[in-house]
């Protein structure tokens, strides 16, 4: 049974709205129109793609990058920003990440790549039928009734100009697939509001060249922080990279510290900034910096969201959210997709958003309010007697297969993740780990990994010639 006695009849057709057009909302609208909902996304921008459509723009008048929710600028991209993971691990099921003619064909492509596949994807099953451009949601509240329903507030950005033409449309299921790289999660640092240098965030990066000639500290040493690091120190006079503790230090980042060691320098926090300019590290010493660029992550933020108070939003976490997805007290009219970090994306998207579509539809059935809810609990406790911190509730690590693989199977008998992906996932970190400056161009597979690729790559090319003409028909039916 669902939460407070509401039940949905089976194969119901709900109206179901997608917030976010992004890699999660496509994914989203993709199952839930398979299982005959009827479904509108809103996308603010102009497009779809979510982060992966670059933005040259900046949240320039605000210095520090859009310090206060709502960010006016959704995307992070910067404009050099390669994957991390290979492409072969980052294709939906039946639709895969396969390199195409005329196009950035590498293992790990540009950003404008994945862009790319995700519109050829939202072409191949019909999906901008369902989605409205140019849609900026305003906010999201319980509608009025004895029946759980949602008014959905938006406004078109291409019409209208005013808090009063907003348009209001009530739905029977929200699907919030916003994003979490958009608002940046800022430190706090000592003298940061009275330096008198440049404070910008990785979310308003771009490029190098403003930063010619200058002093730079990039601050966070994940891996945006290393790569905008050796990407500024092209033009920079100085970058120094300040790390947590050198337990970030990767032999890969020795390499690069050893290599470039008169303009690079590692530094391990920031004790203070001052009024004159100077960065003053742990350590006591200090440099007269021009830039500071944080790269400290973001937070996950729905400012169009009010659920008095059921859904909050707690030192980034998210909840509380059964599996991630649904609130108890409020399922399963409203759900979540793409909160968890380190997952197979897409794939872990659309498993996902098949178990919630096929829950909308009565296919499935939750637990009770109170079992999600014990369930919740429970593992907010197995995290903290883990010593995970609160703010790393949603990292579902990549090499714990257990989560990945039973979520699927356990909720919408979704396939598992062959075995070779994960061998040539644990193979690419280990790379980039050793190899931090060259592993993208650099990497020799095992022979069980080369013969998987060489098979994946004649499969994929095979399957996306048939996708088009296949999913045409069926959107035609």
């Amino acid at each position: 049974m669902v939460s407070d006695d509401i039940k949905i009849k089976p194969l119901q057709r709900q109206k179901v709205c997608v917030i976010g057009a992004g890699m999660a909302g496509l994914a989203s609208a993709r199952e839930l129109r398979r299982e005959g909902h009827d479904v509108t996304v809103l996308e603010q921008s102009g497009d779809v793609g979510g982060q992966w459509r670059y933005d040259p723009r900046t949240d320039g008048d605000d210095p520090l990058g859009g310090a206060a929710a709502p960010v006016k600028v959704h995307s992070s991209m910067y404009a050099s920003l390669r994957l991390i993971s290979a492409r072969e691990n980052m294709g939906f099921t039946d639709f895969q990440f396969a390199p195409k003619d005329g196009r950035d064909g590498r293992r790990f492509p540009g950003h404008r790549e994945v862009y790319l596949y995700l519109k050829d994807f939202c072409a191949a099953f019909g999906l901008m039928a369902s989605v409205r451009l140019n849609t900026s949601v305003v906010r999201v509240a319980l509608a009025p009734g004895p029946t759980r329903r949602w008014t959905v507030r938006s406004v078109d950005l291409g019409k209208c100009h005013g808090a009063d033409e907003e348009e209001e449309e009530v739905f029977d299921a929200v699907v919030v697939a916003n994003g979490h790289y958009s608002q940046p999660r800022l430190p706090s640092i000592e003298g940061m509001e009275a330096w008198r240098g440049r404070q910008v965030r990785s979310h308003s990066y771009r490029v190098a060249e403003p930063f010619r000639g200058e002093v730079v500290v990039v601050v966070g040493c994940g891996e945006s922080g290393k790569d905008i690091a050796m990407e500024v120190r092209r033009v920079a006079k100085e970058v120094h990279l300040v790390a947590k503790s050198m337990e970030e230090v990767t032999q890969g980042l020795a390499k690069v510290l050893s290599k470039y060691s008169a303009s690079v320098h590692l530094q391990l926090h920031v004790e203070r900034l001052c009024e004159d300019g100077r960065v003053v590290f742990g350590d006591g010493s200090s440099v007269f910096a021009d830039t500071i660029i944080y790269c400290t992550g973001y937070n996950y933020t729905f400012p169009f969201l009010d659920t008095e108070g059921a859904v909050t939003v707690d030192d980034n976490r998210v909840g509380p959210l059964f599996e991630h997805v649904f609130p108890p007290s409020l399922a399963p009219s409203l759900s979540f997709i793409g909160i968890p970090i380190k997952v197979f994306a897409p794939w872990f998207f659309e498993a996902q958003a098949k178990w919630v579509a096929q829950v909308l539809s009565g296919k499935r059935t939750l637990p009770s309010e109170e079992e999600m809810m014990r369930s919740v609990e429970e593992y907010y406790h197995a995290r903290e007697m883990a010593g995970a911190p609160k703010k790393y509730t949603h990292d579902v690590s990549l090499f714990d297969t257990t989560y990945i693989d039973e979520f699927g199977s356990k909720y919408c008998d979704f396939p598992g993740v062959e075995k070779w992906r994960y061998e040539l996932l644990l193979s690419s970190f280990v790379n980039m780990l050793d190899n931090l400056e060259t592993f993208r161009d650099e990497y020799k597979d095992s022979d069980s990994i080369r013969n998987s690729v060489e098979e994946w790559h004649l499969s994929a090319q095979q399957a996306q010639a048939t996708a088009a003409p296949a999913a045409t028909k069926k959107q035609s039916q």
